[in-house]
């Protein structure tokens, strides 16, 4: 497939606010998105089968009232259902950044270590620090991860913004993410190495987890934001590099999913 024929759900509404971020990034990498409030989703004015991907996007769903994500995940979970279960057999892409993280994990669609995507066995809580971060971080890739996403990359820096963005699960998830290689990104300090302190590891993260994916790698959950990071001109300290690169940090996630669709359909 043409990579301007891929088509890229931004999902938009309730307190979201990273949909023009998001929708710039996919523009980039050479797909098409479109900003599609979740009522005209939830009112059949527009199904999930008219995108190859969906983007869970940053911001406040719903205020993050009763924990961060957890109405906008419950809405989609009892209203599209099933478009979203099939929208996964399909073999397509989804990605969920910062409250879009926090909502995959309140739906069950990472880990989903059984298949099942609509049972929660992880989640993001409040930061150990007790306050909102926002800041930069490191963040090392694992090179076994089957996650589409983050394929080819070894290190990159990204900006965070997140008062709930500390990494839990039960011992046993925990354990079984880590021996299925689904951490696809953790936290690493100037050296390269899991940041296990404050500031590098920004929540207090088990294991340094900064983003996992589920066992397909086509559904990948991240607290940083690689749409924020598109261009060299929107890191902090810019104007005291002799040389700049093209691109952004993180304008590799979207490439290596839209070059994935392209492949793939």
């Amino acid at each position: 497939m043409k990579k301007s024929n891929i088509k890229v759900l931004v999902i938009t509404g309730f307190g979201l606010n990273c949909e023009k971020e998001t929708a710039a990034a996919c523009r980039m990498a050479g797909a098409v998105p479109e900003l599609v409030h979740l009522n005209d989703l939830i009112a059949g004015e527009r199904r999930l089968e008219e995108f190859h991907f969906l983007t869970f996007i940053g911001g406040f769903a719903f205020g993050d009232h009763l924990g961060s994500g957890t109405v906008f995940a419950n809405r989609v979970k009892f209203q599209l259902h099933d478009q979203l279960e099939k929208f996964i057999a399909d073999g397509k892409l989804i990605i969920g950044i910062c409250n879009g993280f926090q909502t995959l994990t309140r739906l069950g669609m990472v880990p989903a270590l059984d298949g099942d995507y609509f049972t929660q066995t992880a989640a993001l809580a409040h930061n150990d620090s007790g306050v909102f971060r926002d800041d930069w971080c490191i963040l090392k890739a694992n090179p076994a991860s089957p996650c589409i996403f983050t394929r080819g990359i070894d290190s990159i820096r990204l900006p965070l913004r997140h008062g709930e963005g500390k990494f839990v699960a039960a011992p046993e998830v925990l354990a079984e993410i880590e021996r299925r290689n689904l951490v696809a990104v953790r936290y690493a300090d100037a050296t390269g190495k899991p940041a296990t302190e404050f500031p590098d590891n920004p929540n207090g993260s088990l294991n340094s987890i900064a983003g996992i994916c589920d066992p397909s790698g086509r559904i990948f959950g991240l607290m940083p934001h690689p749409e924020a990071f598109l261009s060299p001109y929107n890191a902090p300290d810019w104007m005291g590099k002799s040389e700049l690169p093209a691109e952004g940090d993180g304008a590799v996630i979207f490439r290596n999913a839209i070059d994935y669709l392209a492949e793939t359909f």
